[in-house]
């Protein structure tokens, strides 16, 4: 079973459960979706020892975990999983990574973004959204969802997934790969 170095941060137990049929890892779980000053200095610390992967359900709650860990620790590393990966088997259950197969946990171990805040000459815009109907279309929800699938970034709103295309140094090649296969994929459905 692949070791993974760094400490995995998850919401609650049943995620470390979970991660821990896929990989052997340490985890450092929030127990919800409130951080405490003590939580961020901790996972500071874990971060200059061992670094950081986040990998927070694809919902609100996880992606506010997310934004908070991500804004206090700079460097830390993304794992994500996509919605539909992480549904429920009972009606009523919430969306999460404890709902994940232990294929989807090391796929999105294998494929871990660094958020980086350097400056590029290839930083994406509105209008590059615009331009692939990602914003100010009626489908553009629908489609943006499917794209954050595709590049493994996971779902944001218009705004969410531009930070993300930059933060995570997506390049416009591989932004272009992803667009050429939504497409694609819309006009086999």
């Amino acid at each position: 079973m692949q070791k993974i170095k760094e400490i995995i941060v998850v919401e609650g137990k049943d995620d470390t459960k979970k991660i821990l049929r896929a990989v052997n890892a340490d985890t450092f779980e929030t127990n919800g979706s409130a951080l405490s000053s003590a939580d961020i200095e901790r996972l500071k610390k874990l971060q200059q020892k061992r670094g950081l992967i986040v990998f927070t359900d694809p919902d609100f709650n996880g992606e506010r975990i997310r934004k908070m860990i991500s804004t206090a620790i700079p460097g830390v590393k993304h794992a994500f999983i996509n919605r539909n990966e992480g549904i429920p088997d009972i009606a009523g259950g919430s969306l999460g990574v404890e709902h994940a197969t232990p294929a989807t946990i090391l796929a999105a171990l294998k494929h871990v973004y660094t958020q980086e805040t350097d400056s590029r000459d290839d930083i994406f815009s509105t209008a590059d959204l615009r331009k692939v109907r990602l914003i100010n279309d009626d489908h553009a929800r629908l489609r943006r969802e499917k794209i954050g699938d595709i590049l493994g970034i996971g779902y944001g709103n218009g705004k969410q997934l531009l930070k993300r295309l930059n933060l995570f140094q997506i390049t416009k090649q591989q932004f272009e790969e992803a667009v050429v296969k939504l497409n694609q994929e819309e006009n086999n459905e």
